[in-house]
This record gives C-alpha cells, structure tokens and sequence, in this order.
C-alpha cells in the first residue's frame, strides 16, 4: 500500500553553526530522520530527492504545503527552514513535528512549541540516533492516531481565533492525481480500472490495503475513480471512512452532494451542498450540483402532476445555476443550465435572450485558450440546439463524443437535450436531427452495473 508521505524540512551537506560546531545534516537524515519516519510507516522525502523535472522550487512547494505530515530540523536556525516552516504553519494547524540538535535555546519564534531535542556528538552527528529516530516515531504515530483532530502545533492556529486553512483540495487533485512520484502506482492501477467497470475499481480499492492510513491524494483519486463508474454507493462508504479534516474538504464534500443525489438522497444532498455555499460562499461547481438537485426535485414532481411543486422547484434551480454562473463567469457548465432551464419554464424566462451569447462566449473563450473538455463541446451542443443551429450541433456532437472521459457524462447531455425535446414537442417544435444527437449521446453513454 502507498504510505503516507512526510515531508522533510532541513539544511542538506555539512553546515557550521554559530557556535563554531560543525554538523552534518545529510548523516542526521539518513541515522535519525529518515529511519524515524519509516518507523511510523511513512516515506520520508526531501526537496533534493525529488524527482518531478523543472525547477525545485515548484515542487518543494507541492510537497511542503500538501504532504499530511512533515518534520522540520530548526538546527542551526537556517532561514531556508524557518521560511519553509512558516509557510507550512500558515496552512497546516496540524501533522508538523520539530527537531532541534543545538546544545542552546531555541529561536525566540518557535521557543514554546513542542520540540524533541536530540544531542550531537563532537563530529556533528546524533550522538544516540536511535533514542532520536524512536522519539520523532512517538511523535508521528501521535499525529497519525489523531487525524481526525489532532493536537494543533501551529501557533498561526493556536493564536487567531477564527483562523480557517485554506481550502487546497483541488491543488490536492491536480498535484497528487497527475505529478505526484509515491502514488504513481496506485493511480496506474485506478486508471485501469476505471476503464473496467465497478467491479474492477473495487477490486483495486481493496489492493490499496487500509484505506484509514493511505494517503489524502489516494484517496481523492479513488473517490474520482468510483464516480467514473457511476459507483454512488461506494463514493459516499469512501466519504464515511475518511478522516474529518479531508472529509470535510469542499472537494470531498461537492462530490458527496453529488452521490448522495445520484442515490435518490436529495434532502441530505441538498444540506450538504447548502452547508458549503454558507461557508465558502457561491462557486460555479457547488452551486452547479445544487442546482442538480433542485432539477432533479422539478423533473420528479413534474412526473408526479403537482404543477404547482414543479414550478417552485424549477424556479430554484434556475437560481441557484444563475448565482454559480454569476460568482465565475468563466465556467460555463452552471450557465448552460440555467438558460436550459428558462427555456423550460413556462412561459420562457426572457432573461434567457440576454444569458445566452454570454455562455456562449464564456465557452469559446475557454476552447480557444487550449483546454478544452467533455463539458465544453457538450455545452455547445445545447447552446445550438437552443438556438436551433444544427451545423453547429453537430460539429459540437463529433468533438464532444470524442473527448468522453466518464460513461455519465453524454447520458447528462442526453438527459437535457431530452428535456428541451419535450418542451418542443409540445409547442410543435422539434427537429429531428436534435433527436438524433440526443441518441448518439446515449449510444455512447454505456450501462452502468
């Protein structure tokens, strides 16, 4: 199983001290650090072992901010440690262990937090590695039993009330699922299971070992990995099991919004979601899964007859996709869907006339700076199915079954194309080639277990 990685803040070759003593730190990492953190079933990793190309600086910056636990050697006071320690206590209240060999007091700064001191011998090493190494283990396995709240060794946290660390976890997808070098096996094996259904994802989530102690990364990943598959029930099992601080992530917490609608448990989707926009405020993406739910209550009492409910709950969804669009009007997906939605509602939200060349061209500013996605081309098919431009719809269907990364992602498409049909048909209006890239999209969309 991929351990835990910690991060190893420290000066590296032989260094003299002020007193005069000279100290090799390269001999306390391999006799202390290094064997200390393997005994807390950790991979060590300082920023002159890494491995990612480009300058060391980006990825010394990765690991420090992202790793779950790190251990910072304050010997000699070196300014490149302190400055890394306080960028590392600026977003980590926790998981931070400190070591200190001088025979003097420690720096003013870091005085009254918790150190494990270790003594040197005259030729600058520990003179007793193994009592060290046994102590940073103590210390380690100490942070890792309390994950969930443990014991804050940050004075930034300490101090300022109210203080809250920085949301990173989608920095934490980005660097763990793409670049990261100790989880690259693991994120091999999801890649190929994903590409083999549920079974398959479970199969390489029980060869992962204990998923309480692997990595957030890894786990990010695997959650990522079940929603590939459209395996609900075992993103929000996934949810249950981690620990609170990576659980409580507004990463995390969208996408378990998103399985619990998916698994019919709209009421608890709906506060979780609404838990999230009172606390972070509007986003594109949180209020993109919330306005889901609310579509999704309006298609299920539409089916029902209750006009009256129907109308309530479309009117929310429109809302809520609108304040998405508005917080980044950049990202298009929350647009689309509420000018969709107010081609829906009846009669027709006039607002419409006004969001729809602002989509569109939120969309194609985003295709032209090179990144384009699944949802960019399936964006532009609805937006030319709404303006009943078939050249156009088409172009976007070819490119968007083309880029299909996740088997619900043109069954989506499918599904809103399926709504506007409906009205249409009822207005007598309904072309027949939407109709045929509506098929298209649910050809593609294969049956999920």
């Amino acid at each position: 199983m991929t351990r835990p990685l910690c991060f190893v803040l420290m000066p590296f070759g032989k260094k003299t001290l002020a007193s005069g003593q000279v100290v090799d730190f390269d001999a306390i990492y391999g006799r202390l650090i290094q064997p200390g953190i393997a005994a807390a079933g950790m991979e060590p990793l300082r920023a002159d072992e890494e491995a990612v190309g480009g300058l060391i600086h980006k990825p010394m910056y990765e690991r420090l901010i992202l790793c779950d636990f790190a251990v910072a050697d304050l010997t000699g006071a070196n300014p490149n440690v302190f400055y890394e320690l306080g960028l590392r206590h600026g977003v980590r209240p926790a998981t931070t262990v400190m070591l200190f060999g001088d025979t003097g007091a420690l720096p003013f700064d870091v005085a009254p937090l918790r150190t494990i001191r270790y003594a040197m011998d005259a030729g600058g090493v520990p003179a007793d590695p193994v009592a060290a190494a046994t102590a940073l283990t103590a210390s380690l396995d100490e942070a890792r039993r309390a994950r969930d709240e443990p014991p804050r060794d940050s004075p930034v946290f300490q101090l300022l009330e109210g203080y809250v660390a920085p949301d990173i976890a989608r920095l934490k997808t980005d660097v763990f699922r793409d670049q990261a070098r100790y989880a690259l096996d693991a994120r091999n094996k999801l890649a190929v299971a994903r590409k083999a259904g549920q079974d398959a994802v479970r199969a390489a989530a029980l060869g992962l070992g204990d998923l309480s102690a692997a990595e957030a990364g890894v786990l990010v990943d695997l959650l990522l990995s079940y929603r590939a598959v459209s395996d609900w029930q075992g993103m929000v099992d996934l949810v249950a099991g981690m620990s609170k601080p990576l659980a409580r992530s507004t990463l995390v917490q969208e996408q378990y919004g998103f399985a619990l609608n998916r698994l019919g448990r709209r009421d608890e989707a709906e506060a979780v979601l609404l838990e999230l926009i009172a606390s972070r405020g509007p986003s594109s993406e949180t209020n993109g899964l919330l306005g889901r739910v609310y579509k999704d209550r309006w298609e299920a009492e539409t089916k029902a007859g209750n006009a009256l409910a129907a109308r309530g709950w479309l009117r929310k969804a429109i809302d809520t996709y609108l304040q998405g669009f508005e917080a980044d009007w950049r990202d298009a997906y929350p647009g689309i869907n509420a000018v969709t939605l107010m081609e829906l509602a009846s009669p027709p939200d006039p607002r419409r006339i006004e969001l729809l060349p602002v989509v569109t061209y939120a969309v194609k500013r985003r295709i032209a700076r090179g990144t384009p996605d699944y949802w960019d081309f399936a964006t532009l098919i609805e937006l030319a199915v709404l303006a009943r431009d078939e050249a156009a719809a088409l172009d976007a269907t070819a490119n968007a079954l083309a880029a299909v990364r996740e088997n619900w992602e043109p069954e989506s498409t499918a599904r809103n194309l399926a709504l506007i049909r409906t009205a249409r048909v009822a207005a007598g209006d309904a072309p027949a080639w939407a109709d045929d890239i509506e098929q298209a999209l649910r050809a593609r969309a294969k049956p999920t277990a």
